[in-house]
């Protein structure tokens, strides 16, 4: 977090195209580093039993984070330049880095294991886990881990998943303002604003799906979301106006995010002892083919098709996507072993 926070506030003194490049490629760092190691926590602070419900809850922040920073970009925008949105918005983290330092301590989790054991559920870490962690690992020890996650089939087939979301999520955000200022009129401040809406129902998607994958499936809910994406990302060749974006855009945020903590509860129940070093493949890789794919192919589609022809291509890397979901192992019944 610390290195998101210094690379967005010096992006926003930054002179020329190169040193904006280097500082978003520093940003992007920190920010891929932080979530891996975010949801593994999660996982060992909650019973397995409700794990889906877990880490969706935990997501939550992304959709209500995309809301209620777009309104913030937009209000900071329209006041000032876009340096001052890098400038002070970032800022936001450093009390989260306080309160995690504060609360995140291993006699707080050693309490939270007590209270799953008394109410008849499962810790994520055991006694002598927890003694283990505590322990400083060797640089071996680490290389291992990323051997067994690599080794486990539902890693490798949620890396190709994930990527496949993440690239038809950056496909429609790269170039979804671009579409609300040309196509629906809005003026850039509103288009920033608008391309939030996902955010409004978002956080409920996350959370139903998550808890759904817990009893249903971590499958049953990915197949779902797969061709709900598709169905709603179609929506969004219909957009002409504020009004319809608000709304179609809302229609997505109920499965926008969702795919994303099933897959990391998924990797939880798979291998608890490589989980993070699982879920930095899978983010990392994920984001860095998506960034580096995504965007371009867009751009090639809109100039030279239009926006119906991208949403018809993004819908089917959703479709796409059901191929990896249907060769995973489920999961689920681990956790509420």
């Amino acid at each position: 977090m610390a290195i998101v926070v210094v690379s967005s506030v010096l992006t926003a003194f930054s002179q020329t195209l190169g040193q904006l490049q280097v500082l978003r490629v520093a940003m992007g760092i920190g920010t891929g580093g932080m979530e891996p190691v975010n949801v593994a926590m999660v996982g060992e602070w909650w019973q397995k039993e409700n794990r889906g419900f877990a880490v969706g809850t935990h997501h939550t922040g992304f959709p209500i984070g995309q809301f209620v920073g777009t309104l913030l970009i937009g209000a900071v925008v329209a006041a000032y330049t876009w340096r001052e949105a890098f400038l002070f918005i970032p800022l936001i983290a450093l009390p989260i880095v306080v309160l995690q330092i504060v609360l995140a301590r291993r006699e707080n989790l050693r309490r939270v294991n007590a209270w799953i054991i008394e109410n008849g559920m499962t810790p994520s870490l055991t006694e002598e886990e927890l003694d283990e962690e505590q322990r400083e690992r060797p640089l071996p020890a680490a290389w291992r881990a990323v051997r067994l996650a690599l080794a486990e089939r539902n890693v490798r087939l949620s890396v190709i998943a994930n990527f496949l979301f993440l690239w038809a999520e950056a496909g429609v955000v790269a170039f979804l303002t671009v579409q609300l200022t040309r196509e629906a009129g809005l003026s850039l401040a509103a288009a920033v604003t608008i391309s939030g809406a996902s955010g409004i129902t978002g956080w409920i998607g996350q959370i139903f799906w998550g808890t759904v994958s817990d009893y249903k499936g971590r499958k049953f809910s990915l197949s779902i979301l797969a061709v709900g994406w598709a169905a709603t990302v179609l929506t969004m060749i219909f957009i002409s106006s504020g009004t319809l974006a608000w709304i179609i855009l809302i229609g997505w945020g109920v499965f926008r995010n969702s795919p994303f903590p099933v897959m990391y509860a998924s990797i939880l129940d798979a291998v608890p002892e490589g989980a993070s070093s699982g879920l930095g493949l899978m983010i990392g890789i994920g984001l860095g083919l998506s960034g580096l794919v995504a965007a371009p192919v867009a751009g090639i589609l809109i100039q030279n098709f239009g926006f119906t022809v991208h949403y018809v291509f993004i819908a089917a890397i959703c479709l796409l996507a059901l191929i990896p979901i249907s060769m995973i192992r489920e999961t689920a019944t681990l956790a509420q072993e």
